[in-house]
């Protein structure tokens, strides 16, 4: 059997059901007569899923999940849109993420590290619904347009000014639905000398000072992952949150005007606030902290790294007697405070490593987990695959995607009792039929 046979199969199933649903925002049946003309938009090769996993995908979220019955559409792209959308996703919400036909977001062929998929795309973008419409067309704008007078949420992060541009900005749509949240996510914000300026993850945390005070002694670092992108997305997905329960009082929607720099800079604080007044900001430090000290990594005997912090003078305290068995350590005036021991870290920490040459890294674990004292273990990403503590709380479950089922980590910090979403990853306008059937958009 084809892929294309088990989309209609799942549309032809779900269409009077979804229509029908009430609280869910979808098209009532009885306007489904008044239907927009949609030519076929090409779309990209479907894959080959079965029939039983196109129909789990086409059914509404648990009625028990905080978002279900909220409808989302989402012109999203890269990482910040995404994100949020996918959280929301997580929560139940219906997620309808519009991609241009063909090769949809550009964010599905960064790379192919995941079974030929690209490792931030499956990252962000389960529990979606994939339409694919050329919005350059008229009809295709249309066809979104019915659909977003259905929708609760529209979110996006396009370039500056291009919703705006196809009549999908807020002020153009606040009139005709008063409770529409719209949620547009922006490098630098819609106002402001930077408003068109085009941003990127790394060149936002170059502008918010991130680099500034991370990374080695005159060698700045970028973060690992896309922070500022993450910072955009977290923010956009708090505050559309608090957007649905403001219209649970007011009956109103409202817009959101998020930015990749002030979502950042909210992270920032910390050193923004070292560096008041004109004071030294903190030093780059590498993986150390640039004020407390020892707080970092340390080498041990057994050519492992052990990552261990303390933040007050009891845990001070403890780590100079029961670990490194140097109580003499307690009087010595140049560790007599933590201003101190950062002040003169050099010495300390070749004291520290001459005990710790002594030992392997899991010895030495053992040994600061039994003092009481705070420790990691400087995990690589292998490490963090099999890690012990995500196995034993059952924090991994698999997610379908078009090319077979993934390992995925369930969404962080759900209730007790609350049912998890972790729906299949579409391809690109996998489900244009079932949607234009659900909405009367003829094909």
């Amino acid at each position: 059997m084809s892929a294309t046979r088990p989309l209609r199969a799942a549309a032809s199933r779900q269409v009077m059901p979804l229509h029908c649903r009430p609280g869910h925002g979808f098209l009532p049946a009885r306007l489904l007569k008044h239907k927009v003309s949609l030519s076929r938009a090409p779309y990209a090769q479907r894959r080959n899923i079965s029939a039983s996993q196109t129909l789990r995908q086409a059914l509404p979220p648990s009625d028990n999940l905080p978002l279900s019955g909220f409808t989302v559409v989402s012109l999203e792209q890269a990482i910040a849109g995404p994100f949020c959308t996918r959280q929301l996703a997580d929560l139940g919400a219906r997620v309808i993420k519009i991609e241009r036909p063909g090769r949809g977001d550009f964010n599905r062929d960064h790379d192919q590290r995941v079974k030929g998929l690209c490792s931030h795309f499956v990252w962000t973008n389960r529990s979606k619904e994939s339409l694919a419409l050329d919005l350059k067309q008229h009809r295709d704008l249309a066809a979104l347009k019915k659909i977003v007078a259905k929708a609760d949420v529209l979110v996006q992060n396009l370039a500056p000014g291009a919703t705006e541009r196809m009549g999908l900005g807020y002020e153009s749509l606040k009139g005709q639905h008063p409770r529409l949240i719209v949620c547009d996510i922006s490098g630098y914000g819609s106002t402001g000398p930077y408003k068109n300026k085009k941003a990127y993850d790394l060149l936002i945390q170059s502008e918010s000072g991130f680099l500034s005070v991370t990374g080695s002694p005159g060698q700045p670092a970028k973060s690992g992952i896309s922070i500022a992108d993450i910072a955009a997305g977290t923010t956009a997905f708090n505050n559309i949150l608090a957007a649905i329960i403001q219209r649970g009082r007011t009956g109103r929607g409202c817009r959101l005007d998020v930015s990749m720099l002030e979502s950042l800079a909210e992270w920032m604080s910390f050193p923004m606030y070292y560096a008041s007044d004109g004071a030294p900001a903190p030093a780059m430090a590498g993986a150390e902290h640039a004020s407390i000290y020892p707080y970092g990594p340390f080498d041990t005997g057994g050519g492992g790294t052990v990552m261990l912090g303390m933040q007050n003078e009891r845990e001070w305290s403890i780590f100079c007697r029961d670990v490194l068995q140097k109580a003499e350590l307690l009087d010595d005036e140049r560790f007599l405070t933590t201003s101190l021991r950062s002040k003169n870290r050099k010495v300390l920490r070749e004291i520290i490593e001459g005990v710790f040459a002594a030992f392997s890294a899991d010895e030495m674990l053992d040994k600061l987990q039994t003092a009481g004292v705070a420790n990691a273990k400087v995990n690589d990403m292998a490490g963090l695959w099999a890690h012990p503590q995500l196995k034993s709380r059952d924090r991994w479950t698999e997610v379908v995607t078009p090319n077979g089922r993934i390992p995925a980590l369930k969404p962080a910090g759900a209730a007790d009792g609350t049912a998890v979403r972790m729906d299949a990853i579409p391809s690109v306008g996998q489900h244009n039929e079932s949607i234009f059937a659900e909405f009367g958009i003829e094909q």
